[in-house]
C-alpha cells in the first residue's frame, strides 16, 4: 500500500479530520518557515546542519502547537453521536471548523510575516502585549496596511482551499465508530497537549550561535502561547545567582557615594556635591525609535536629521550610549528608575510599582514640578498609572482641543502638536515660579510613519526615513520656539532615544542595535563637544543630577558618568529574557536555565564571538541584575519622602 493510500485510509477513520488538520497546520507552517528563511537569507548562517535544525526542530514545534489546536476537534469527534455524525449537520460543522482553521492558519502566517519584518523574531511577549492594547495595535495595522484588501483575499483563498479539500473533510462521515473505540483514541490524542505542556521546552530550539537559525526553528503559535504564560520571569528561578549578601557587596563596591547610608542589602547611599545647586529647568525629550545610525553625526548620509545634527554641534553629543532594551517601556524604565532591566516585563507595566525611587521623585523633593508629557493616550503601556504614582504629573493628548491638533494617527498627535502642548505646560510652571523637570515622549517615528504633509521633503506614509525627518523637524521647531521663552536661558535640554528602530541581528544581543544618541543642549551653560565614554541609559538620570550639582540620597544603579573613573564604565542591554553587560570591550550575557557566556562584540556589525568565561565580569553582571530584581521584588526600591 502506497503512502497516499495509507493517508486516504486514515482520513476515512472517525478521527481522520485530526490528521487533515495536522497536515494543514504543519504544511502552512512549513511554507511560512521557508518564506521567512528566504527573506532572512543574508543573515542566516547557511549550512546543512543549520537547515536540518530549522526544518526538523521546526516540525517538532509545529506538531507541538498543533496538539493544542486540535483539542476542540478531538472532543467533537469523540462526543458527537455515531448516528448523527454521518448526517448533514456533522458535515456542515466540519466545513465550518476547517474554514476557521485554514483562515486562522493563513492569517497567522501573514501576521508572522509582518511581525518578522518588524522584529526579526517569532512571536514573543511583545505580541502578547499587543493583545492588551487592541485599539492602538489594530488602528496601527489599519493605518499601515490595506487590511480590508488583505482580509478579503484571505477569505477568498480560504474558501478555495476548503472547497478543494471538501471530499477529504467529509470522507470520515461515511462510517460509524463505537463510543468505546472513540474514547480510547480521543484520550490518547488529548494526552498529547498535556505531554507538550509539561514536557516540551521552548529553549530546545536555541542551539545555534546564529539567532535566525534559532528563531526559524520555532513555531510562531507555540512561541505566542509560551509568551502568554511566561510574561514575567523570576530572576532567582531562571538565572545564575550569587548569595544575596555577596551580590550586594559586589554592587556596593561598584557604586560611588557615602556607604554609611547603606544597609547590608541596599544600594542606598549619599551622593554629595560641593558648592551650590544649579537649579536649572530640565526638558528631557525621549524620542521614539531614534537609532544613532540615523544621525549625520554618526555617519548617516541621508540628511534626515539636520536639526539634531545642528544641535549636536552646538551641544554635548554622547557618542557611546546604549539603550537598556528594545521597547519604549524599557526606555521609560531606564530613564525614570535608573535600574538595570529585569527579565520579563518592564517595571513600568508590573504590579506594585508605586512610589519607587525615580528621578521624578528626586526632582520633586527638590521643589521642582516633575512632568510626563505624552502625545498619545497615557493609558497605553500603563504610562499614566506608573508616572502619576511615581512623582510626575501626567499630561497627554486629551489636554489638547481638536482645533489644536494638526494631525494624529492611532499612536497620538503629531510631534509638533505634542511640543505645542509641552510649551503651554512649561509656561504655566514658569508663571507659577516653579522650576520644572519635564520628560516629553514623542510618537511620530513609529509605523505607520504618518505626519502632516508639507513639513519636510519626504511625503507622509512613505517609510521610516520620513518619520525620522519629521520628528527631527518638530524638535528643531520646538527648540526655536523655546528660545523665545523667558525660561529658555536657564533650561537644560536633553534629547535621547528610548530605543533603536530595530533590534534584529545574527546574535541574540547585537550591540549595534542598542546604540542610541543623546545631546545635552544649553547655550551659555554647556560648551560644544563630544562625550565618548561608554554610557548606559540608566546613567542619564544620575549624570543629569550630578551636572545640576544636587546632593541627594540615591538608590539608583546608574552613575554620574562625568565623575566615573576610567575603566568603570559599563552598559546594560537586554531582550525580555537575555540580559547583557558591556564592560572593558566584553559582553556577558545571562540567559534562562542559569546560562551565561562571555563574548567579544563587534560594536559596528553587532556580531559577537564566544570567549572564555570572565568570572569577575560574570559576577558583576549577576550582582547587578540579581539585586535589581531583589530590591524591586522585596519593596526595597521605594522613595522615602522624608529624605531630601
Amino acid at each position: 500500500m502506497s503512502v497516499k493510500e495509507k493517508i486516504s485510509k486514515l482520513l476515512e477513520n472517525r478521527f481522520g479530520p485530526v490528521l487533515l488538520a495536522t497536515l494543514l497546520s504543519c504544511g502552512i507552517s512549513l511554507l511560512t518557515r521557508i518564506t521567512l528563511l528566504i527573506y532572512s537569507a543574508a543573515s542566516f548562517d547557511w549550512s546543512v546542519i543549520n537547515l536540518l535544525k530549522v526544518f526538523i526542530i521546526g516540525l517538532f514545534y509545529d506538531l507541538a502547537a498543533t496538539s493544542f489546536a486540535i483539542i476542540p476537534l478531538v472532543i467533537y469527534l469523540w462526543l458527537f453521536p455515531a448516528k448523527g455524525y454521518t448526517g448533514k449537520t456533522s458535515r456542515v460543522l466540519l466545513f465550518i471548523y476547517f474554514f476557521v482553521v485554514v483562515l486562522t492558519l493563513i492569517f497567522n502566517a501573514v501576521s508572522e510575516w509582518f511581525f518578522w519584518e518588524e522584529f526579526s523574531v517569532r512571536y514573543n511577549f511583545i505580541a502578547v502585549d499587543y493583545l492588551v492594547y487592541t485599539t492602538e495595535v489594530i488602528g496601527n495595522i489599519r493605518q499601515s496596511y490595506p487590511i480590508n484588501t488583505i482580509l478579503t483575499a484571505l477569505v477568498i483563498l480560504t474558501a478555495a482551499i476548503v472547497y478543494l479539500l471538501r471530499k477529504l473533510i467529509t470522507v470520515s462521515t461515511y462510517q460509524q465508530t463505537r463510543f468505546g473505540k472513540r474514547t480510547k483514541i480521543a484520550l490518547v490524542l488529548l494526552c498529547l497537549p498535556v505531554l507538550t505542556y509539561f514536557g516540551v521546552s521552548h529553549k530546545w530550539k536555541n542551539n545555534s550561535s546564529n539567532q535566525y537559525v534559532n528563531e526559524l526553528s520555532g513555531n510562531g503559535m507555540y512561541e505566542f502561547g509560551y509568551a502568554f504564560w511566561h510574561n514575567q520571569l523570576d530572576y532567582d528561578t531562571f538565572y545564575k545567582t550569587l548569595p544575596v549578601k555577596s551580590a550586594a557587596n559586589i554592587l556596593q563596591h561598584l557604586l560611588p557615594g557615602d556607604s554609611s547610608a547603606r544597609t547590608d542589602l541596599s544600594t542606598s547611599r549619599m551622593i554629595t556635591s560641593s558648592g551650590t545647586e544649579n537649579r536649572m529647568n530640565v526638558v528631557l525629550i525621549s524620542v521614539e525609535s531614534l537609532s544613532a545610525e540615523f544621525l549625520g553625526s554618526f555617519g548617516n548620509t541621508q540628511n534626515i536629521t539636520p536639526q539634531l545634527d545642528s544641535l549636536a554641534k552646538e551641544g554635548l553629543l554622547f557618542t557611546n550610549l546604549y539603550a537598556s532594551g528594545t521597547r519604549t517601556v524599557r526606555g521609560l524604565e531606564a530613564l525614570s528608575l535608573c535600574i538595570p532591566p529585569t527579565p520579563g516585563q518592564s517595571i513600568v507595566k508590573r504590579p506594585d510599582n508605586k512610589n519607587l525611587f525615580t528621578i521624578g521623585n528626586v526632582f520633586r523633593s527638590k521643589g521642582y514640578h516633575s512632568r510626563y508629557i505624552y502625545g498619545g493616550y497615557s493609558y497605553f503601556d500603563n504610562m499614566n498609572e506608573f508616572f502619576s504614582n511615581n512623582g510626575y504629573e501626567v499630561t497627554d493628548r486629551s489636554a489638547l482641543k481638536d482645533s489644536e491638533i494638526h494631525y494624529s494617527n492611532i499612536w497620538g498627535v503629531a510631534d509638533e502638536d505634542l511640543f505645542t502642548l509641552s510649551l503651554r505646560e512649561l509656561d504655566k510652571d514658569y508663571k507659577n515660579n516653579k522650576p520644572f523637570f519635564a520628560q516629553i515622549m514623542t510618537v511620530s517615528n513609529h509605523r505607520p510613519f504618518t505626519y502632516p504633509e508639507g513639513r519636510i521633503d519626504i511625503p507622509s506614509h512613505t517609510g521610516r526615513e520620513g518619520a525620522v525627518k519629521y520628528t527631527d523637524y518638530a524638535i528643531g521647531r520646538f527648540i526655536r520656539e523655546a528660545k523665545q521663552k523667558p525660561w529658555f536661558a536657564n533650561t537644560l535640554f536633553i534629547i535621547v532615544a528610548d530605543h533603536c528602530a530595530s533590534s534584529a541581528g545574527k546574535v541574540e544581543l547585537p550591540v549595534d542595535k542598542y546604540h542610541i544618541p543623546m545631546i545635552f543642549y544649553s547655550p551659555g551653560h554647556i560648551a560644544p563637544g563630544k562625550f565618548e565614554k561608554l554610557t548606559a541609559q540608566i546613567d542619564i538620570g544620575p549624570t543629569l543630577l550630578g551636572y545640576l550639582n544636587f546632593s541627594y540620597n540615591s538608590k539608583f544603579f546608574g552613575q554620574d558618568v562625568f565623575k566615573m573613573k576610567d575603566g568603570n564604565e559599563r552598559a546594560f542591554i537586554s531582550t525580555y529574557q537575555s540580559l547583557g553587560y558591556i564592560k572593558n570591550q566584553k559582553l556577558v550575557v545571562l540567559d534562562p536555565n542559569k546560562k551565561s557566556g562571555t563574548y567579544q562584540p563587534d560594536f559596528k556589525t553587532g556580531n559577537a564571538e564566544k570567549r572564555p568565561e570572565d568570572q569577575q565580569l560574570t559576577n558583576e553582571t549577576i550582582a547587578n541584575y540579581q539585586m535589581a530584581a531583589y530590591l524591586y521584588q522585596n519593596g526595597l526600591y521605594g522613595f522615602d519622602t522624608k529624605k531630601k
